[in-house]
């Protein structure tokens, strides 16, 4: 019998015998060290709760907007993967569209995940659909595949979550204090819906941040002030990060009748377009600003044209597959901020791109500089096998390997954590056995150099 694709012990290495050799020394160095997870979007209470996961299609299929957008793309309706098509008729979708995976980052994570977290060995297709579903549904039921024993089982030592500001986290303040739970699950402070004007919820957030945590007051400087009251909270609550999806990663520093003009415009309604970028702007420096006052890392996740079918969010909403990566300016649009907080004391700020372009033009230049500025992992369509060896080739020779984050899973598939954490380590250790194989570091170097790059990178970027 052949091997398995998703266990072979070469997966994702060199090609070269000689290449390979190298990097699979390197992987084992660090194929066991626990997994660092400084960003992703898994739920507190499901581990806290300890919550049974779903039947298969709702846990891999329906909320991953990865899957449900490839299918769509092949002509399967949105609707035939939604909940009220009942799972096994989704699951079984999903199984008849298997073969659209092949050669994808996701393909390879579930593919990951079906053998070694679910222990299903056979290859999914329209004839295997149900038993499939049985054989994972069963897994499903087992005690030991609750949330907490899978945290344990998958080596996690730190997940961080995405939070909204006003969250009471009152799950991770419950995790922090059970004596029975061994890791770490921190909150990340998100404020996007609080400071882009074009929220279709933002005043009514902001109404209510000021009521509840301004410390009585009013208008914007009340605004401000409840903001840094909540990262407080957030800190207090073990929080390390405040992470921004902005749509650009413009920055601009208003004085305060300007930014209070602003603020009032949006408030009544009058904002334009022009208003609200530069109102967003100026509140990313504010937020640089409050993370050089208060120690949060600042990450910036821009880049994302949101919501680019507008028939498919009236009907499904947000996150279902369609926002598309745009083009994306870090040098000028960051300069405002770096000019005040480049060089601040303990200043971390991570900037992330769904534009490969910025990597090396960009990215690893300013990282090669500020001593604040790290350069994020590829996140999204380029958290994948040959991205992310373009990743490491773009940047490593202007900034070298200390300036980058370390691996980011940016998931809500908490069973994928694993697969993806996998993939990274494998990867890296492809890199640089390259680099050993041509003579440019020595062996000795590249397995120090992997550690850091897993385990320590991670811990020294997130102040872990």
């Amino acid at each position: 019998m052949s091997q398995s694709l998703a266990t072979h012990p070469d997966r994702l290495l060199p090609a070269d015998p000689g290449t390979r050799s190298i990097a699979r020394a390197l992987l084992e160095r660090v194929q066991d060290l626990p997994i660092i997870s400084p960003h992703g979007h898994v739920d507190a209470a499901v581990i806290e709760q300890n919550t049974p996961f779903p039947d298969p299609a709702a846990l891999l299929v329906t909320p991953d907007h990865y899957v449900t957008r490839l299918i769509h793309a092949s002509g399967v309706p949105l609707d035939a993967l939604q909940p009220q098509a009942g799972a096994r008729n989704v699951w079984r979708t999903f199984c008849q569209a298997w073969p659209l995976f092949d050669g994808t980052a996701s393909g390879y994570w579930l593919r990951t995940q079906f053998e070694s977290v679910f222990g299903w060995q056979g290859e999914l297709s329209a004839e295997s659909a149900d038993a499939s579903f049985d054989a994972i549904s069963a897994k499903l039921a087992e005690p030991g595949f609750r949330p907490r024993e899978l945290f344990k089982d998958f080596n996690i030592e730190v997940l961080a979550t995405t939070d909204d500001p006003l969250d009471s986290l009152d799950s991770h303040r419950a995790l922090a204090a059970d004596p029975s739970f061994h890791g770490r699950v921190v909150p990340t402070f998100r404020p996007d819906a609080y400071i882009n004007i074009a929220h279709p919820e933002w005043a009514a957030n902001v109404e209510r941040l000021i009521s509840e945590t301004s410390d009585g007051g009013t208008g914007y400087r009340g605004y401000v002030t409840a903001l840094e009251n909540r990262r407080r909270y957030f800190v207090d609550h073990g929080a390390v990060s405040a992470d921004h999806g902005v749509r650009t990663p413009a920055t601009l520093k208003l004085d305060l009748a300007e930014a209070e003009a602003l603020f009032n415009k949006a408030r009544s309604g009058q904002a334009t377009a022009q208003d609200r970028d530069a109102f967003e702007a100026h509140m990313m420096y504010q937020m640089a600003r409050m993370s050089v006052e208060d120690g949060l890392v600042m990450t910036i996740h821009p880049g994302s044209y949101r919501n680019h079918h507008q028939p498919t969010f009236q009907a499904f909403g947000a996150d279902t597959g369609h926002d598309i990566p745009v083009a994306t300016n870090y040098t000028e649009a960051v300069r405002p901020l770096l000019q005040d907080f480049g060089t601040a004391k303990d200043f971390h700020l991570v900037l992330f791109t769904l534009d490969e372009t910025v990597f090396s033009r960009e990215l690893a230049p300013l990282a090669g500089f500020y001593p604040s500025v790290y350069i994020g992992a590829p996140w999204w369509f380029l958290d994948a096998p040959d991205a992310m060896l373009r990743f490491r080739s773009a940047v490593t020779e202007t900034a070298g390997f200390s300036r980058s984050s370390g691996f980011i899973d940016d998931t809500r598939a908490f069973c994928s954590i694993p697969a993806r954490h996998d993939a990274s380590r494998r990867i890296e250790a492809s890199f640089l056995a390259r680099l050993v194989a041509e003579h440019r570091i020595s062996e000795d170097r590249a397995h120090e150099l992997i550690v850091d790059v897993v385990d320590s990178s991670p811990r020294r970027v997130f102040k872990l």
